[in-house]
């Protein structure tokens, strides 16, 4: 059998599956492992929205301790032209690592092309991910994860210019397993 790591790097990366002692609580976004088809719906700064195809691959990493993802808006091969001008190419990862201490979820994502680093704490909120932190900037930020099925779900990107009193979209996307 061909092993599924073809580099040193990827084999140390990867895992098979969640860690066996925290298995039940990995599955919060374990569940999200494999490959999905995006339909992106920005909300732009000036008003308006744009709607765009994107991609999003999640994967055990870290012995399975943590669940890492790609996510890449638009779909690699969208045509140029179809863009708004200005449109931000967002190319970037995610490592969800669980902290059984404290039954919570230390979130980083970067995406190096734009040169955006976040930082969130995740937690289940009844049948929703809510994921809270701030941007660079200090803003109050919250990414959330709605209406998960096994093949599909709805992600939401919101800001709050007034300290969490009022939020407002940025980022909506319908994620469909491939």
């Amino acid at each position: 059998m061909p092993d599924p790591h073809p580099t040193p790097f990827a084999a140390a990366l990867l895992a098979d599956g969640p860690d066996p002692r925290h298995a039940e609580a990995l599955r919060l976004y374990g569940r999200f492992v494999g490959s999905w088809d995006v339909d992106l719906l920005d909300h732009l700064p000036g008003g308006g929205t744009h709607a765009s195809a994107g991609e999003w691959h999640f994967g055990w990493v870290l012995q399975g301790l943590a669940v890492q993802d790609v996510w890449i808006a638009p779909a690699r091969g969208t045509p140029p032209e179809t863009l708004p001008p200005g449109y931000l190419h967002r190319y970037g990862t995610t490592l969800r690592m669980y902290e059984p201490a404290l039954d919570q979820w230390r979130i980083t994502w970067v995406d190096p092309r734009l040169g955006l680093y976040v930082t969130q704490v995740g937690r289940a909120r009844g049948e929703a991910i809510v994921q809270e932190g701030r941007t660079a900037a200090g803003v109050p930020m919250r990414w959330s994860f709605h209406d998960i099925r096994a093949d599909r779900f709805r992600w939401l990107g919101e800001i709050s210019d007034d300290d969490g009193a009022h939020w407002r979209p940025q980022l909506e996307m319908r994620a469909r397993r491939r």
